[in-house]
């Protein structure tokens, strides 16, 4: 798999995430079943895990869209490259 579709796949990820559902009754739903889950015989470091990766999802949701744009030129000064990854809405 390339890293473009590891990264487009990632990107994606986030918006299937049930707790991005605007429901906010769906989004306790969610969290009350990962608690559940959570209470069965968990380690500290499951449930340390648990908790850094609902944080950084957190940080990730509230983030802006990213887009890239690289434009590299030739010596001459002509346009070599162009390239755009990202929306650019």
């Amino acid at each position: 798999m390339s890293e473009r579709t590891a990264l487009t796949e990632l990107a994606s990820f986030i918006g299937r995430s049930a707790l991005a559902n605007p429901d906010m009754a769906a989004r306790n739903r969610v969290l009350a079943g990962m608690g559940d889950r959570m209470m069965k015989k968990r380690s500290v470091g499951d449930l340390l895990g648990v908790v850094l990766t609902l944080s950084a999802r957190t940080r990730r949701m509230v983030q802006p869209p990213v887009s890239i744009d690289i434009d590299v030129f030739a010596p001459g000064g002509k346009r070599a490259l162009r390239m755009s990854l990202g929306d650019r809405r």
